[in-house]
């Protein structure tokens, strides 16, 4: 295979894995958390959220067979209430999460992600360099960079994942049951498609191997773009 379509290949893969991460960043899917139904008619409030918000529903319960289970599934209608993490907007009195500590979760969790969309823009400018004659050079550090961006996409998915196992665990918490929706699969591909795309921009850099064992890379036969 050709180089030039190797790296119309990985251009594709990674504007794939930056849809994706970006995607996981802007969207609150990351996890959906459920109370235990304990009367019915009445509401029961399951919650979804992401790294900026949480978005709390208020599900109206008529059926005895839901009580003792969990609130939910969280498509059933009912009100929805949205508010932005307090760390994130200072006077805001909106009631957030029952666990103090999920902030210092949440606060590491999103300056990841973002480290992770400035190595994903450090590398789209690199990229768009390369396009002109002659800068293949920066292959190399495009590859680096949307590495770098992957690596920081699953370091803030394993944070948010202890966030929510924490959130969990914790004894002050209404919250009983919760499974990891959408978001969080966009921020998990998101990291394998920008790491396996940095690595391969990686491979497509280095200069190609001799064919024979004495031969040396600069004797090579240039390669056909």
């Amino acid at each position: 295979m050709k180089k030039e379509t190797k790296t119309k290949i990985l251009f594709f893969v990674i504007l794939v894995g930056s849809v994706s991460m970006l995607t996981a960043v802007v969207t609150d899917h990351w996890a959906v958390l459920s109370p235990r139904v304990e009367n019915v008619n009445t509401t029961c409030e399951a919650a979804h959220f992401g790294l900026w918000r949480l978005c709390k529903k208020y599900i109206y319960i008529e059926d005895e067979e839901f009580v003792g289970k969990s609130c939910g599934p969280i498509s059933l209608p009912g009100e929805i209430n949205c508010s932005y993490f307090r760390h994130f907007t200072p006077g805001e009195d909106s009631e957030i999460f029952e666990v103090k500590t999920q902030r210092e979760y949440n606060i590491s969790a999103a300056a990841i992600a973002l480290f992770s969309l400035l190595f994903m823009i450090l590398g789209t400018l690199c990229v768009l360099g390369s396009l002109r004659k002659g800068k293949d050079y920066l292959y190399k550090p495009a590859g680096m960079f949307f590495a770098f961006a992957g690596l920081c996409a699953i370091i803030s998915v394993e944070v948010m994942r202890q966030s929510v196992k924490r959130m969990i665990e914790s004894e002050e918490t209404i919250w009983i049951e919760y499974y990891y929706s959408w978001s969080f699969a966009c921020a998990c591909t998101g990291f394998v498609l920008l790491l396996l795309s940095g690595i391969g921009l990686l491979l497509v850099s280095m200069p190609q191997i001799p064919r024979n064992p004495w031969e040396t890379c600069t004797d090579a036969e240039p390669e056909q773009m």
